[in-house]
């Protein structure tokens, strides 16, 4: 269930580097305006993903129970319910984007690039998420080859039109949303025609107990949307924090979250995929098993993301060079590469540990280590390590305090498990 979901994410990633690549061709400006777009995009994401999170929850008990009418209708639900929420979203992010923009941090003077940018990237948010409600269907259904497939599908898309649409047609910033916008719109034509097609999404929802169904998802999706809109937060206050270094800062900190994506790819995989396995043996009652399931993949994140970390700072000089022409941008990215990334497998582990937490019908567990992660562990040794040693110590206060996190979540998933153990 993992490869597919691995393929999937790494070629979402990968899309999402090639436009930093092709933007960063631009100048300095579009892509500090890319690095303030940034927080926005994941708080969107985190929108969507509790949402999904919830339907892959429910959907699958549902199936379980044998009410697969329901699990349709639920299906149906879900496509309506999150697509009318991210749309509300969107549309209040483009009326406060100067508030928003400022908050941030922002020069006056990437306000024009920025409103030139946010009418396609919104929409381009906005069928991304309607398109990943289809697949959060799918993989309730037990279909992770369709969603790994379509990822890789349209993320080639987009970045054989991005240079097309950024350069030859000369639309640059706003180019490459719009080769996003095309790109999710075809996916969204393939996952739902074959989602209509196999019954899998019902639109006759007065058929419906929508208040017991409301409820329903509303209890797991609140706090898992909770935890996902966390980091957005944390995003917004440590952009607007390493925005008092400039925008070079701000260009090379949006860069290096893109590359951070891309580097925890295969924890995003193993997010997905060991929920249903889980849930599954927490049905069955083996909870010993759980508990070696989630070890191995702890002790395999761990010794992954660790190699990534030392891959990072051995390629810190070329890959600085790669994604930016100017040289304040390469000289921050340098730096953040040489120190941010050694901590991913801390930050692994506490995403591990958020996954595992919410299958197991733990979500407030899951929000406090979202929660103590971004501000007990990361936010205040960024602050700290920034008033020490400018913006290198804030890259080292990122370094230290995903560290500090990774062990602060296992421990809390331990604290959960052992009460899980305990008889009655």
């Amino acid at each position: 269930m993992t490869w597919p979901m691995l393929f999937g994410a790494l070629s979402l990633m990968t899309f999402q580097l090639a436009d930093s690549a092709f933007i960063g061709q631009l100048g300095r400006d579009p892509l500090a305006a890319l690095g303030f777009t940034l927080p926005m995009q994941q708080l969107i994401i985190g929108l969507q993903v509790g949402l999904g999170i919830a339907t892959t929850a429910i959907i699958s008990r549902t199936l379980g129970i044998g009410d697969q009418l329901r699990a349709f209708r639920l299906g149906g639900l879900v496509i309506t319910v999150g697509s009318t929420l991210v749309f509300i979203l969107c549309a209040a992010l483009w009326l406060l984007q100067s508030p928003v923009m400022h908050a941030l941090g922002a020069d006056d003077s990437l306000l024009p690039l920025v409103r030139s940018y946010w009418v396609p990237w919104l929409l381009s948010a906005w069928i991304g998420a309607f398109l990943y409600f289809g697949y959060s269907i799918c993989r309730s259904h037990g279909d992770t080859k369709l969603p790994g497939y379509m990822m890789v599908a349209t993320s080639l898309t987009n970045i054989a039109l991005d240079p097309l649409y950024i350069f030859v047609f000369g639309w640059g910033l706003p180019g490459a949303a719009w080769a996003t916008v095309t790109s999710f719109g075809i996916g969204c034509l393939v996952i739902y025609r074959k989602l209509l097609k196999r019954g899998w999404a019902r639109f006759d929802l007065r058929q419906l107990a929508l208040g017991r169904a409301l409820k329903q998802l509303n209890s797991i999706m609140a706090p898992a949307m909770v935890s996902q809109l966390m980091p957005p937060v944390s995003s917004m206050l440590a952009t607007a924090l390493v925005a008092g270094f400039g925008s070079a800062a701000v260009a090379a900190w949006g860069l290096g979250t893109r590359l951070e994506f891309f580097s925890i790819v295969v924890v995003l995989a193993l997010t997905m995929s060991l929920p249903p396995m889980i849930g599954h043996m927490l049905g069955a009652g083996d909870i010993e098993k759980i508990r070696k399931l989630v070890r191995l993949a702890v002790r395999f994140v761990v010794v992954w993301q660790l190699a990534i970390g030392l891959i990072w700072l051995i390629a810190s000089g070329v890959v600085s060079e790669l994604f930016s022409s100017d040289q304040q941008v390469q000289e921050v990215l340098a730096a953040y590469l040489v120190r941010v990334p050694l901590s991913y497998s801390g930050l692994g582990v506490c995403m591990l540990m958020v996954s595992a937490c919410n299958a197991l019908g733990l979500a407030m567990r899951a929000l406090l280590i979202s929660t103590l992660r971004l501000f007990l562990c990361f936010l205040p040794l960024l602050w700290l390590g920034s008033q020490i040693n400018g913006i290198d110590g804030l890259m080292s206060g990122a370094l230290v305090g995903n560290l500090f996190a990774g062990l602060m979540a296992y421990r809390f998933y331990r604290l959960g498990m052992e009460k899980l153990r305990a008889p009655g």
